[in-house]
C-alpha cells in the first residue's frame, strides 16, 4: 500500500471563543484571526521533522513540499505486521505529539490512488482504497479527476460523451488513442483502470523551492505585483542555476490583505532554470488571476518539480535573442558569484 499524506495545523477555535468571552466579541475577532493565521502556517517548516517521523516507519517517503508526502509501506506491513491504516494512524498520532500536527491520509494500491482518496478522507481520518474497491471507487468520479487530466482534455472527452472514469474505463483503448493520441490515449486507460506506474521516491526533500516578497502595505498597484514577480523569479532562476537544476512547473500563491490566498500553478513547456521564462510564466499566470483592484499583501512563487540540468532536454532554437539573453545571464551569473546577487539587477529593479 501506498500512503498520501497531507500535513495540517489543528484548528484552534477555542482561543477565539475564550478570548471572545473574556474580552468581548471585537478581541474574540480579532483572536479567531489570530489563531486562524497560526493553523494555516508553520507546516513547511516543520515538514523535515514530520518526514524524520515518517520515515521511522518506512524508509521509503517522498517530499512533496510544502505539506505533503508519499510513503511506501509495503516492507514496513510485513514488518510491523499492521495494515496501511494501523500505520496511519500511528504516524497520526506520532505526528500530532512530536510536531503538534494533525494530517489527511489516503492509501492505495499506488500513487494516484492514495491521492485521489485523501482529497475524500476527512480532517483526522484514513481512507482507504484496496484493490477489490479501486473500479467502485472511481467509477463515478468526474475525468477531470484523473491524474493528467487537464481542462482542455476533460472537455474533449466530455464531448465524446465520456466524463466519467467509469465510462472511459468501458472505452477500448484505440477509441482513447484516436481522441487524445496514442501514448496519451493509453496513460488515460490505464489510470481510468485504476493503473498508476509512477514510483515513490524516497530522498526527494527537494524538489522545490520558492520565494516569496511582502509588501510594506497592501498593494493594489498591478506594476508593483509585476515588479515584485520579476525579483522572485529572478531569485529562483539564480539559485536554481547555481545548484544545476531546472523546475517542471511554476505556482503562483497571492496572499490578501483579509489574510486569504489563492494559489495557481502553470506546467512549463520545457524544464528551465532560465529567469526570463520564468518571470514570463509567472506574468501569464498573475495575469489569468483578473487581480482588479486587489489589496494584495505579499507574492511568492515556488518552482517546483526540480530536476537535475543534465537530466533535462532543451529545445533546440535558432532565436539569436533567446541565445543572447542565456549567454547574458551566465556572464551576469558569475559577477553576482563573485560581487554578490545585488551585483547586476533588471533595469526596472535597478531603478
Amino acid at each position: 500500500m501506498i500512503l498520501y499524506v497531507r500535513f495540517r495545523r489543528p484548528p484552534l477555535r477555542e482561543a477565539g471563543h475564550d478570548a471572545g468571552r473574556k474580552a468581548g466579541h471585537g478581541a474574540g475577532r480579532e483572536a479567531g484571526r489570530e489563531a486562524g493565521r497560526e493553523a494555516g502556517g508553520g507546516v513547511e517548516a516543520a515538514l523535515p521533522a514530520l518526514l524524520g517521523l515518517a520515515e521511522d516507519i518506512s524508509p521509503v517517503v517522498q517530499a512533496l513540499p510544502p505539506d505533503a508526502a508519499l510513503i511506501d509501506v509495503r516492507g514496513a506491513e510485513r514488518y510491523f505486521g499492521r495494515d496501511a491504516a494501523q500505520l496511519a494512524s500511528l504516524l497520526r498520532v506520532r505526528a500530532l505529539a512530536h510536531c503538534g500536527m494533525d494530517c489527511v491520509i489516503g492509501a492505495g494500491l499506488n500513487p494516484m490512488l492514495a491521492r485521489m482518496a485523501a482529497r475524500e478522507a476527512t480532517p483526522g481520518t484514513t481512507l482507504v482504497v484496496a484493490d477489490d474497491e479501486a473500479a467502485g471507487f472511481l467509477a463515478d468520479k468526474p475525468v477531470a479527476a484523473l491524474d493528467g487530466v487537464g481542462a482542455a482534455t476533460a472537455r474533449t472527452l466530455c464531448a465524446y460523451g465520456l466524463d466519467s472514469i467509469g465510462r472511459v474505463a468501458g472505452a477500448p483503448l484505440a477509441v482513447l488513442q484516436r481522441i487524445v493520441g496514442a501514448r496519451a490515449g493509453r496513460e488515460l486507460w490505464e489510470r481510468a483502470h485504476g493503473i498508476d506506474r509512477t514510483k515513490v521516491v524516497p530522498n526527494a526533500a527537494a524538489r522545490s523551492i520558492a520565494a516569496e516578497r511582502s509588501f510594506a502595505r497592501d498593494e493594489l498597484d498591478p506594476v508593483q505585483h509585476r515588479r515584485a514577480l520579476l525579483s522572485i523569479a529572478e531569485e529562483l532562476g539564480l539559485r536554481m542555476r547555481g545548484e544545476g537544476q531546472v523546475c517542471r512547473s511554476l505556482s503562483l500563491t497571492v496572499r490578501y490583505a483579509d489574510r486569504s490566498t489563492t494559489t495557481r500553478a502553470r506546467a512549463l513547456r520545457e524544464p528551465t532554470a532560465h529567469s526570463m521564462a520564468l518571470t514570463g510564466v509567472a506574468y501569464r499566470i498573475h495575469e489569468s488571476l483578473g487581480l482588479q483592484r486587489a489589496r494584495v499583501r505579499s507574492l511568492s512563487l515556488r518552482a517546483e518539480d526540480l530536476t537535475p540540468v543534465e537530466r533535462a532536454a532543451r529545445q533546440l532554437t535558432f532565436d539569436p535573442a533567446d541565445e543572447r539573453a542565456r549567454r547574458i545571464e551566465a556572464v551576469a551569473d558569475r559577477a553576482r558569484a563573485r560581487f554578490g546577487p545585488q551585483a547586476v539587477l533588471p533595469g526596472s529593479l535597478a531603478a
